[in-house]
């Protein structure tokens, strides 16, 4: 069974309430079908019928009591939980942040990358602007970050090199790099409206983006 079909056929089985609720039951501990039962207030064949499913979708387990061979009891598969996450993203050698201008969104995704994870970082624009903006500079220095204001907005391609994992964010920069980033997230702008708040909002999207993909990463 591919790790797929795995994560298909346990989703499936967690879909209907009752099955969830004696999961949630078994995180707690391992439980006998007339525990179940009684906690949940079902008759004994509804749980038979609940638990064969999740047998089949291999959540739980049965082990026979050491004490009352007559009974056995229920419990999570310890690897269950695992088996409900995406696979594991490639370690790339550099992420390069591109937006238009490379003056508010890629700079604070740079600063957050760089002060979260050791992998390298750069950023880029495919418009890039004059300078950068100040009010990304002020919400970095906010949030204990830096942003070299005296270094230049830059184009993708004095950035780029062959082995980095490209991530818009922006959907200007994504719309015309057209297909040659490899993730895009879509983050709105709070240049136009320019005030600390748009700043402050713009750096918490990037930063749960960015969490969010430093976990998948293989280690």
């Amino acid at each position: 069974m591919t790790d797929l079909k795995r994560r298909v056929g346990v989703f499936a089985a967690l879909a209907d309430p009752t099955r969830l609720r004696i999961v949630d039951l078994l995180t707690l501990g391992d439980l006998s079908s007339s525990e179940i039962e009684l906690l949940l207030k079902l008759r004994s064949n509804l749980v038979a019928h609940h638990l064969r499913v999740l047998e089949k979708a291999e959540i739980v387990t049965r082990t026979r009591s050491e004490f009352d061979k007559r009974r056995s009891y229920i419990g999570l598969r310890p690897e269950i939980f695992d088996t409900l996450t995406p696979g594991s993203v490639d370690v790339p050698e550099r992420v390069v942040f591109v937006c238009t201008a490379n003056s508010a969104r890629s700079q604070l995704a740079e600063a957050i990358w760089r002060d979260s994870n050791p992998i390298p970082a750069a950023s880029a624009g495919v418009r890039p602007g004059a300078v950068i903006n100040p009010g990304a500079v002020a919400a970095a220095t906010r949030h204990g970050l830096r942003i070299d204001e005296g270094r230049s907005p830059q184009h993708v391609s004095e950035v780029l090199a062959e082995h980095d994992l490209v991530i818009t964010v922006c959907d200007s920069a994504h719309e015309q790099m057209t297909g040659r980033d490899d993730l895009h997230w879509s983050i709105p702008d709070p240049a136009p409206i320019g005030t600390p708040e748009a700043f402050d909002r713009a750096i918490a999207l990037i930063t749960q983006r960015i969490r969010a993909l430093s976990v998948r990463l293989k280690t």
